[in-house]
């Protein structure tokens, strides 16, 4: 191999100029460097990214253009097959060697290694790395050989396991050709006509909106964060970073590696470093169940879910992905979700148990939903935390665990501030009443300026009778499970 030609890193979930083990290992060989990034809308099996993750995409990929442009080269957009795109790519620059970093679920891994194989019988050489995770869903076994099924021991493996590798710092010089490139505006990610994301201006996708929002968390709003996590009613009661750890603008290490550097440093308290980094664990866990599982967003993981008697109800499923089933707590988060493209995870379990036991709807039509509207829509985390909400998954709440929306408002949004922000048709409503307003008397409905029915909905189900109809159900599918 020539080493004056180029060589190719190929981006997909991993875009940012730090910490990118693909990117660092491209510049330190030497060759001329062809940054490219493929939209592969059209191999099939791959997943179609959802419209939120859309936007998000459109935005990073626009930032890391220009961190790309103002390190003297460019990012080299393309749309098509994978495959196809990179034959022509290389057949234009005469690149030789391909870089990138590994990915997890099923139909890109096949795809990886497809492409791998076809290049390396062309002579061509293909590295790999991992950005993505602390442990890849390999390296983290049990004493027997198999992957762990439970979150805790799991964690307790991973951890004592994890050994850290350097970080890289940001890559501030690169060169390589520049061949065509396509348009973002051409893409079309951005939505129009309507534009529906303008809650979504909040944000800040990209490496830089990444670090910041980083450096904001562990400046304060972590110490608390083992209480506070699950208070939606609280500013920066979560870190927020779940959208850029999905597009891959920073990396699991370099959060940990702040993390730890603050605990060591005193500036943040162990208990809340700590709970932080084991949501970067449940982040880590849902990716080694997804390897292990590939179907883990669609099929039930305890496959005797099978036989649960999931309704189906079009009216029940548009009235709570409207935010209109009349508990405000739900209410609120759904219309979260559809304003600002996320929601607080405390809210999500809490509008997922509504869905698959208060009106027992199957859960891979909730992870449809989020799949679409959430800019931080992950196939492994999200498929994850449906299974473990509905009781179908790996480590699961229990089925006979209903969330109840009135006193999880109570609890975790006491002064109403959430269900205000999100609902403010209520925001006159006493606080007594905030969570259960057909509670109050009509003489304060009145003065709250509330119509039940009209203005606000009545509630769509009954919260007892509801409950009592998801033990049923749970019961129906152990009869049917052991008779099978």
């Amino acid at each position: 191999m020539s080493q004056s030609a180029p060589a190719i890193v190929w981006f997909r979930e991993d875009l940012r100029l730090s910490d990118n083990p693909a990117l660092h290992a491209a510049v330190s060989s030497g060759r001329p460097l062809v940054l490219l990034y493929i939209l592969d809308e059209q191999t099939k099996g791959l997943r179609p990214l959802g419209g939120a993750s859309k936007w998000w995409l459109d935005k990073s990929l626009r930032a890391l253009a220009a961190d790309i442009k103002q390190a003297g080269a460019q990012l080299t957009l393309r749309s098509g097959q994978s495959a196809d795109v990179l034959d022509t790519v290389i057949e234009e620059t005469g690149a030789e060697t391909i870089f990138w970093n590994r990915r997890y679920d099923q139909p890109e891994r096949d795809l990886d290694a497809a492409i791998k194989e076809d290049l390396a019988q062309r002579g061509l050489d293909v590295s790999s790395y991992n950005a993505r995770l602390l442990n890849e869903p390999w390296q983290v076994e049990t004493n027997a050989g198999g992957y762990y099924k439970v979150f805790t021991p799991y964690w307790r493996a991973a951890r004592n396991n994890f050994v850290a590798r350097d970080t890289y710092g940001r890559h501030k010089k690169l060169s390589g050709p520049k061949p065509e490139s396509e348009s973002l505006d051409d893409w079309g990610l951005h939505p129009s006509s309507p534009d529906w994301s303008t809650g979504f201006d909040d944000w800040t996708p990209g490496e830089d909106g990444a670090i910041a929002r980083l450096t904001d968390f562990l400046d304060g709003p972590i110490n608390g964060y083992k209480e506070d996590r699950n208070r939606p009613d609280l500013d920066m009661s979560t870190s927020g970073l779940s959208p850029h750890l999905r597009f891959g603008e920073i990396g699991p290490l370099q959060i940990w590696r702040a993390v730890h550097a603050g605990m060591e440093a005193g500036t943040i308290p162990e208990k809340d470093g700590h709970t932080f980094l084991s949501e970067i664990g449940w982040r880590e866990f849902s990716h080694t169940l997804l390897f292990y599982n590939p179907a883990l967003a669609s099929e039930n993981y305890n496959d005797s879910f099978e036989f649960m008697p999931w309704r189906k109800d079009k009216n029940a499923f548009d009235a709570w992905t409207k935010g209109q089933t009349g508990y405000p707590m739900v209410d609120a988060g759904m219309r979260q979700l559809w304003q600002t493209g996320w929601m607080h995870n405390r809210v999500r379990m809490i509008v997922a148990s509504f869905l698959t036991k208060h009106l027992l709807l199957p859960w891979q039509d909730g992870e449809a939903w989020f799949w679409d509207t959430l800019v931080d829509a992950d196939p492994a985390n999200n498929a994850a935390s449906w299974q473990w909400t509905a009781g179908s998954g790996a480590d699961a709440a229990p089925y006979f665990r209903v969330f109840n929306p009135i006193s999880q408002g109570s609890k975790f949004d006491e002064t109403g501030a959430y269900v205000r922000r999100f609902c403010p048709e209520l925001k006159d409503l006493p606080d007594k009443y905030l969570h259960a307003p057909w509670e109050a008397s009509e003489e304060i409905l009145n003065k709250s300026g509330i119509q039940l029915g009209k203005t606000y909905p009545k509630p769509i189900v009954d919260h007892s009778g509801a409950r009592q109809r998801a033990l049923d159900a749970y019961d129906t599918l152990k009869e049917k499970r052991d008779a099978a």
